[in-house]
């Protein structure tokens, strides 16, 4: 009788103490910019918290389903979103991410890929990016923050949205890189971060600086979510300086201070 108390008492301390009695299953939603510094980083802090992490994946903005915005407005579960800053922000305002949770993460710049082999042109300068657009028989950018910029703003900026209108394309959902590297488009642009996980398309270089749109990602705590406690511990980990190494090799620019 007695050993069975013991053994009773025991079994429920081991319970009590282990991992799974403790540990928070952390909803996450990503945006593609920061998916490789994210996948990166992932292991280290479920390692060292014993949470564990379920992430959906999707753009920050836009109509398809999987966009964080469509997510959160069927209701889907999350901790944590990542997502470009603005687009945070109108989440934010619309009530549903917490306001102070807001915390940004790093900077990302446009960047321009061709398919693996292919010679890379110079895109150094404004007017050497011009000739390189129009000398293109095919343009590919992506349905994004980037995308958005260069459909909009860029060939704008150089004057050439005319020329370039019949074989410059909006890609959506599917990473740009990837359709450079099938052939189908000659050249590609996105954010550097998705960009340099595809294999088959070589990265030529970032665009000019002057001509660039840095895209800020943050993250934020979604009003509702089950664990706002280790959902900060994510967000604080995932902007500490012991990941900017991870960031940076990711194509993304830490940030010096928050945003």
């Amino acid at each position: 009788m007695r050993r069975t108390f013991l053994l009773t008492c025991l079994t429920t301390l081991a319970l009590a103490l282990s991992p799974s009695s403790w540990s928070a299953e952390l909803h996450v939603m990503n945006s593609g910019g920061f998916t490789a510094a994210y996948k990166a980083l992932a292991p280290g802090f479920e390692q060292s918290t014993g949470n564990t992490l379920t992430t959906a994946w999707g753009p920050s903005m836009g109509a398809a389903p999987e966009a964080i915005p469509n997510r959160l407005q069927r209701g889907e579960p999350a901790d944590v979103v990542i997502m470009v800053g603005y687009a945070l922000d109108e989440l934010i305002k619309q009530g549903k991410v917490i306001a102070d949770s807001r915390t940004g993460l790093a900077d990302s710049r446009i960047g321009m890929v061709v398919r693996a082999g292919h010679p890379k042109p110079d895109i150094s300068t404004p007017e050497a990016l011009k000739q390189v657009l129009l000398n293109a028989r095919s343009i590919a950018y992506s349905d994004s923050a980037s995308g958005v910029y260069i459909e909009r703003e860029l060939f704008k900026k150089l004057g050439i949205e005319q020329q370039v209108r019949g074989k410059a394309k909006m890609v959506p959902k599917i990473p740009v890189a990837g359709v450079v590297a099938s052939g189908e488009y000659e050249l590609g642009f996105q954010q550097v971060s998705e960009l340099l996980p595809v294999a088959g398309a070589d990265f030529v270089g970032k665009i000019p600086e002057s001509l660039q749109s840095v895209t800020l990602f943050a993250a934020g705590v979604p009003v509702g979510s089950q664990h706002p406690a280790e959902a900060r511990q994510l967000i604080r980990f995932l902007a500490s300086p012991q990941a900017a190494a991870e960031v940076s090799k990711s194509g993304l620019d830490p940030l010096p201070t928050q945003k």
